[in-house]
């Protein structure tokens, strides 16, 4: 008999298992708050969040891939968290994930916070800060964007979209895993900011200062705007520079997380 680090349980073929729809009603995001857990799928990315201490509190695999390499990786990922390994039909990954062609792969990690007390003005660091985020697809591009120029983390301003919903971490491609994420309320964020030792740059159509020319220098915090309607005034009113990216052309804004982009590489050359 073949031993394993964890307990697998027999293989699940019913949707009405509990554990099945457990990691199901992750997909909202009341049960999301309610459980603290996180939905992220794909081998790479599930032994990205191990490998950086991640607790992982469930797997659920596709039965029979129990001695696949990678599957056997993530299952020595469960000890920590005393988690559980979960063989089930392909059809039953399929109804969790919400995919037509879902990875071998789901596990169900516990969620992570940091507050703005944590951030440490001392330290040579760039924080992306966005206000009333909404779109998922969005966020996940900004934190995979942050993740990429070596930013510290995101802060949500508002009612922002969820970053731990299933369509957010996609979009991210594993960088909410290499990302710290703090979510407060406007006037926390003011209140924060007013005794913030670095600079803050906010991004606004009327801006008057070209984003090429604008001071980076660390510690930093980028403020975007909310996708339809930017910054408020009070957010605004925060920053020591507002900047703007220029528009040549019929279109009168740039998407939310490209914007973040062209920002966050403009603040990193300035870096080299």
């Amino acid at each position: 008999m073949r031993q394993y680090l964890v307990p697998i349980s027999d293989v699940i073929t019913s949707a009405a298992n509990d554990e099945v729809k457990r990691l199901r009603a992750l997909h909202q995001r009341k049960f999301r708050r309610q459980t603290g857990w996180f939905l992220a799928e794909g081998a790479r990315i599930c032994h990205e969040a191990v490998d950086l201490g991640w607790v992982m509190h469930r797997l659920a695999f596709v039965a029979g891939r129990e001695d696949d390499r990678q599957v056997k990786r993530l299952l020595g990922g469960l000890v920590r968290a005393e988690g559980r390994a979960l063989p089930m039909t392909q059809s039953l990954l399929q109804r969790i994930s919400r995919k037509d062609n879902p990875q071998i792969v789901l596990g169900a990690f516990g969620q992570r916070w940091d507050s703005l007390d944590d951030i440490d003005a001392s330290k040579d660091e760039t924080w992306v800060a966005l206000d009333r985020v909404r779109d998922p697809g969005n966020l996940g591009t900004v934190m995979r964007s942050a993740d990429a120029v070596g930013a510290s983390g995101v802060i949500l301003i508002g009612d922002c979209t969820d970053p731990y919903s299933v369509e957010t971490v996609r979009a991210s491609m594993g960088a909410v895993f290499n990302t710290r994420i703090i979510a407060c309320s406007e006037p926390a964020f003011i209140k924060f900011a007013a005794g913030w030792r670095g600079k803050i740059l906010g991004t606004t159509l009327p801006a008057s200062i070209d984003y090429q020319k604008a001071d980076y220098n660390r510690p930093l915090i980028l403020l975007m705007g909310n996708e339809q309607s930017g910054l408020t005034e009070n957010l605004m009113r925060a920053c020591g520079q507002l900047i703007k990216l220029p528009m040549l052309g019929r279109s009168d804004s740039l998407n939310l997380a490209v914007a973040t982009g062209v920002v966050l590489y403009e603040a990193l050359a300035r870096r080299s």
